[in-house]
Order: C-alpha cells, then sequence, then structure tokens
C-alpha cells in the first residue's frame, strides 16, 4: 500500500503509529466524521444526524444523498458512542452448553434471525458442560455490556450459582433445560410430551418390550424424557423395559449401548433413543448383529435432524424445533430487556410425531396397528451375515 500522497513507488505497509524511515512516526487513520459526511453531501452535520438517526423530518433525495456520501467517504456507524448516549448495547450473550452440535447451531440460527431484525449482535460463547467455566463467562459477558442473556444450562447448574454470577439482576432466558429453583423465564422443547408420543406409537404398533438408549448427564432434558417414556407404558400397564445410559453427543455412543444390549438375553422389540444420533448407532449395531431396524426391531428418535429423513431405514423421531425455540427465546429476551418488571413467562414448543420406516418392526406374534409410513411385517427375526460398520458411520453428533 503507498501511504504517500501522489504517484510514486509503493512502500511497505506500515501499523498506524508505526515509525517511518527517518524516525518520522506514520499519521493514524482518520476516522470519517458526521462533519465530514455533510461537508460531502453539502447539507448541515443536525442533517446527517437526522438520517442516522432514521427520522421521518428528511427529504427522501436529501437522505439518499447522506446515503451515498456515507458509502463513498466508508463512513462506519460508532456504536460506542452511540451506547453512551442511550445505555445500552444492542448485544446479547448467548452461552451454550455444547457448541458443537447441529441442535445448537439450528438454536443458534434462530435467535440470529431475530436479533438482525431487530438490530441486536449476539455474542456466542462455550461452557462445554462446566458449571464453573460458565459462571466465568456470565461474568464476561456482563463486563462487556450485553443488555441480556440467553443461557443454555451446563450440567450441574445450581440456582445459587446463577445468582453469583449476578444473573439475577440481568435480563435472562434460559432455554432448553430447566434450573429448578431460579425464577427466570424459559423456552424449550417438550421433551416429556414428545417421548409419550414416539412409546405410545410403538405400543400402538404391538410392542410390549420396549427400551430406552442414552443420557447420562444430571441434566432436566433427560429426566423429562424418561418421564413421558415411563408414562406412557405405565398407561397402558407394561413393565419399563432396559434403561440403558450413554453419551449422546455422537452416534459411536448409541451403537455400543445396543451392541451390549442385545448381546444379553430377551432383548427389547423397540427401541427409544435420547436423540436421532443416538438411534443412528443403534440401527448400526443391529445391522451388524443380521436384524433390521423397521422389520425384526423398531427403533425411534428424537429432534428430526436432517438426517433423519434421509437415513436408511428413515427414522421415526419426534420434533424439537431448536429455530423455533431459539426464536422465541430471543424474542422473550428482548421483551424482558423492554420490561424487566414483568412476571416469567414460559414458553413450550409442543412436539410433532415424524413417522417413518424405521418404526416398521412389530413385536412377533403380534399384529400392528395401521400407521401410515410404516412397514406392516410382523415375521419373527432371521439372522443375517453380520456387517461391521466402518469408522466413518460412527461418527456424528447430537443436540441437548
Amino acid at each position: 500500500m503507498d501511504l504517500r500522497k501522489g504517484k510514486g513507488a509503493s512502500a511497505p505497509a506500515r501499523a498506524p503509529g508505526e515509525t517511518a524511515p527517518g524516525g518520522a512516526a506514520l499519521p493514524l487513520a482518520h476516522r470519517v466524521t458526521l462533519n465530514d459526511i455533510a461537508a460531502h453531501a453539502g447539507v448541515s452535520r443536525a442533517t446527517v444526524s437526522l438520517v442516522l438517526r432514521k427520522s421521518p423530518l428528511v427529504k427522501e433525495d436529501t437522505r439518499q444523498r447522506i446515503d451515498q456520501a456515507m458509502a463513498d467517504l466508508g463512513y462506519v456507524y460508532n456504536r460506542r458512542a452511540a451506547n453512551l448516549r442511550s445505555g445500552a448495547s444492542r448485544t446479547i450473550g448467548l452461552v451454550l452448553c455444547e457448541i458443537i452440535t447441529p441442535n445448537y447451531s439450528q438454536f443458534t440460527a434462530g435467535i440470529d434471525d431475530v436479533l438482525d431484525a431487530e438490530s441486536y449482535v449476539g455474542f456466542i460463547t462455550n461452557t462445554a458442560e462446566d458449571a464453573a467455566r460458565q459462571k466465568r463467562v456470565l461474568v464476561r459477558m456482563q463486563e462487556h455490556g450485553v443488555d441480556g442473556i440467553v443461557l443454555v444450562p451446563a450440567e450441574e447448574t445450581r440456582a445459587d450459582a446463577l445468582e453469583e454470577a449476578h444473573c439475577g439482576g440481568l435480563p435472562c432466558v434460559l432455554a432448553q433445560r430447566r434450573v429448578e429453583g431460579f425464577p427466570a423465564d424459559y423456552v424449550g422443547p417438550d421433551y416429556a410430551a414428545g417421548m409419550e408420543l414416539v412409546t405410545e406409537h410403538l405400543i400402538g404398533l404391538g410392542h410390549r418390550h420396549i427400551g430406552f438408549i442414552g443420557g447420562v448427564r444430571r441434566i432436566a432434558p433427560l429426566s423429562e424424557r424418561l418421564s413421558g417414556f415411563r408414562k406412557a407404558l405405565r398407561r397402558h400397564k407394561l413393565k419399563i423395559g432396559p434403561i440403558v445410559p450413554c453419551p449422546v453427543l455422537d452416534r459411536s455412543s448409541g451403537y455400543a449401548a445396543a451392541r451390549d444390549l442385545f448381546a444379553q438375553d430377551n432383548p427389547p422389540t423397540a427401541l427409544v433413543c435420547y436423540n436421532d444420533i443416538v438411534a443412528f448407532g443403534v440401527m448400526l449395531a443391529l445391522t451388524e448383529r443380521g436384524l433390521e431396524p423397521g422389520r425384526d426391531v423398531a427403533v425411534v428418535g428424537c429432534d428430526d435432524v436432517a438426517e433423519a429423513g434421509l437415513h436408511r431405514p428413515a427414522l421415526t423421531t419426534f420434533t424439537t424445533d431448536p429455530r423455533v425455540v431459539g426464536r422465541e427465546a430471543a424474542k422473550l429476551l428482548l421483551r424482558r430487556i423492554e420490561n424487566p418488571s414483568r412476571p416469567p413467562e414460559q414458553i413450550i414448543v409442543p412436539p410433532r410425531l415424524i413417522i417413518r420406516q424405521s418404526c416398521g418392526s412389530a413385536a412377533p406374534g403380534r399384529a400392528p396397528a395401521p400407521t401410515v409410513g410404516c412397514s406392516a411385517a410382523t415375521q419373527a427375526p432371521k439372522a443375517r451375515r453380520p456387517r461391521r460398520p466402518s469408522p466413518q458411520a460412527l461418527k456424528g453428533s447430537a443436540g441437548t
């Protein structure tokens, strides 16, 4: 870059304030001011200020001329100065418990949909399920002056820990996971109702020995899922099948859990999985044992991730709509910022049952109830040559 005026050979670029040859300091980059824009557009500084505040008092042709002047000069609005005047930063802190999952990528996209439309910007950080790290992050967010926080709590988050992080005095919305005893707004899926839906569906297909795979963390979504699973079984006076804990972030955990379960006597005829990624791993393990998901053993999941409909067999599951949850969380937080004294609000996003091929197995000797999208096959399992899944097939990540 040539830092000298006029034409000539270019000199090596240097940072503003760096010493030039001969010992002279280079001038700092000039920040375009409202006076510069006014002079360029041939208007007063006050008129430029009205345009920046989107005042209806400025004629359209004058507004366009000022907009063009700002573009010509490379003007960037000084948000920091405006924040000092208004006392608001127009920034939101988004604190996630685990940033790598597709569930939270959709959740984040939903929040950004709303923030962008309202001229806010989000700061995103990850706690990696570490409650101590979460506390540090929450304090730092406030040090940077965010107007509010959307928090997906880390494992073992306690109400008193959130109070110690001064969240009680800051607009805060909890999402996806509740924290008992902390009086905050909440937005999340109805995990219990969703698990009840898929379990009822399996019972309707004739299954009486149904297991559950997934979940090791002490978090609200696990207890809510198990609550719905057990409620459906008890309604029909059925014994609760094996509950097999395993991590839920990739399909290898579901694969290992199902492999061990089906190495035992009297395995279930149907499996309810913590989420879709666990279900994909479960189906890999069944295939390896020569069992066909959707014919020999029914498998259902939770979340309806993009791959669920493309998997073979396609996965029966229920929606948790993370993008919708994200949008509602952002809207609720903005309402809280606008009116901090309003009573706490709770928004529950209802599930939808998505019936596909993986639920098609009926319990041996029982006829399945007619169900759209499910196989009516009732034959007993037939052994096939085991096929070991590739390492690539065991990769994948999941949501809450």
